[in-house]
Order: structure tokens, then sequence, then C-alpha cells
């Protein structure tokens, strides 16, 4: 598979600590909050996950930024949930609610039922990535996602999102046994999605530890950092045609464990608002962007 070459590459060196004319700032902000045209894709769509499994529009709106707002990298339009909703757990959007799951992850027999899913059932994600990257022409690069194993945890247990994860942390606590059972299958399944992401053009790849950091100290590494590593450790390094692919791992309220993470198999940590950036650079040195 080629593409065009690549002719803004900043992003790309700056994840692996190259000179660049200047520093890439990663804002985070949902599209569907800000940008009109997405809006109007979407109702075109009828939904969020008709958005999301239809390969023209992931490419329309992934590219709706950059016809806006000068950009150094574009990120695939997608949701960390497409994982577990492979798994056969019945993913929905509401209006307003947020994610939703049929079924959820919580007793010996449901976790004895979950397996790393067949990758042709999102075949989708991986066709939306070749789109975007032949859309993009070189443009900017492409970053492909996944929640990490402990996010998408979070979900399959409690349903859906939480304000106090009641019922993941009540299974972490009574049964550590079923817990680590979902996250190292969850790991294995990530490390294969993001591989495959990177097989179909994907030129950085980022793991959302969305919610690292409701965990305990001790918790933390036990049930989310080390599942975070088995991912890193089965993850391609380079794309066929030899380009390294650097791995970003942001932990939101990670900041209490950065000294754990520096180490992590990855080339760039992400911080949130609670950081101080110079204290965070002193603690993990020039091994991370």
């Amino acid at each position: 598979m080629s593409f065009a070459p690549l002719q803004n590459d900043t992003f790309l060196r700056a994840c692996l600590r190259q000179a660049t004319d200047h520093t890439p700032v990663w804002l985070m902000r949902q599209a569907g909050r800000y940008l009109p045209e997405y809006c109007a894709t979407r109702a075109r769509a009828g939904s969020f996950m008709g958005l999301a499994t239809n390969v023209d529009y992931a490419t329309e709106v992934t590219l709706q930024p950059l016809e806006r707002y000068a950009l150094d990298a574009a990120i695939l339009f997608s949701d960390i949930l497409t994982v577990p909703d492979a798994m056969g757990l019945g993913l929905s959007f509401q209006q307003g609610e947020g994610p939703k799951f049929a079924r959820t992850v919580r007793t010996e027999a449901d976790v004895a039922t979950l397996a790393v899913p067949d990758l042709d059932k999102l075949r989708y994600v991986f066709d939306a990535v070749t789109s975007i990257r032949r859309a993009l022409n070189g443009r900017v690069p492409l970053i492909g996602f996944s929640g990490s194993p402990w996010t998408l945890a979070c979900y399959m247990v409690e349903g859906g999102g939480s304000d106090d994860y009641r019922q993941v942390k009540t299974l972490m606590y009574a049964r550590p046994d079923l817990m680590h059972r979902i996250l190292a299958i969850n790991a294995d399944a990530v490390a294969a999605y993001l591989n495959a992401q990177i097989d179909a053009g994907a030129q950085a790849a980022m793991i959302f530890d969305s919610w690292g950091g409701v965990l305990a100290d001790g918790k933390f590494q036990a049930f989310s950092l080390a599942y975070t590593r088995r991912v890193l450790a089965q993850l391609k390094r380079t794309d066929s045609a030899g380009n390294v692919i650097p791995r970003i791992v942001f932990t939101k309220g990670g900041g209490l464990w950065l000294a754990d993470m520096k180490d992590l198999d990855c080339d760039v940590l992400g911080l949130d608002w609670t950081v101080n950036l110079g204290m965070a650079r002193a603690l993990v040195g020039d091994s991370k962007a």
C-alpha cells in the first residue's frame, strides 16, 4: 500500500524528539462541540455509529478541522469503544447521554465468553484509516488510537459512563482474578487493533487511558499501567515501508504516576492540565517527548 509523500512531518519529528521549527501542542476538543459542519454531517449519517462506521463520513469529519486550522496532524474519527462493540457488547449512543452497552461484563460467566474480537468486525475502521490517508494526500500525518485496556474495562463493566465507577471498582476489589482476565483480553485486543490501524496507514498510535486517574495508587500500577505495557510490548515499531510509528500514552489524571510511566516503551507521554510541564520534564528526562 503506497501513499503520497508526507509534506509536513513536524508532529512526527516532535514525537521522536527531533528538531522542529515550532512545538506542536495537543488541544483536546470534541468536534461535535464546536464545528457546525460536523453536526451537519452527523445529521446526514443519522447517528454517531452511522457516522463512525461509514468510511466516507469518517473521512469527511476527520478532515474538517484541517480546513479551518493550520494543524500539524489529523486524528482518525472513531470511538474508543469500537473494540468492546466488536466483542458483542452492543454499543449504542443516545443524544445527550453518551455511550451505552446492551450487555455488561460483571460475572465469571460474562468473562468466560469474552475474547479478542475478529478484526474483520472492525474493518470499517481500517478502511477509514486508508481512506483518510489517501484524502490527506501527504498534507499532515494521521494518528490512530485506541482506549487503554483499563478504560475499555470501565465501560464494559459499568455498561456506559459513570460518575463513581462503583461497578468496576467493586469487581476489581472483590474478584481481582476476573478483572485481570478482562484486562489481559483487552490488552491483546487493543494491540491487534492498533497494529491493524498501522497496517492500514496510521502514522502514530495513541493509547487513551481516559480513566486511569480514577484508581488509587498501587491499583493504577497493577490494573492500568501493567496492561498498557502489555499493549506496547506487542505494537509494531515501523510500518511496512520502514517508517517509525511513534507511540503516545495519555493518562487523564496520571500526573501522580509520571515516575512509574517514564520507563514505558513509548515515545510520548501526554499530560493533562493538572501537571506542571517543567516538573514533568525534570522527572521524565529526555527519554520522552
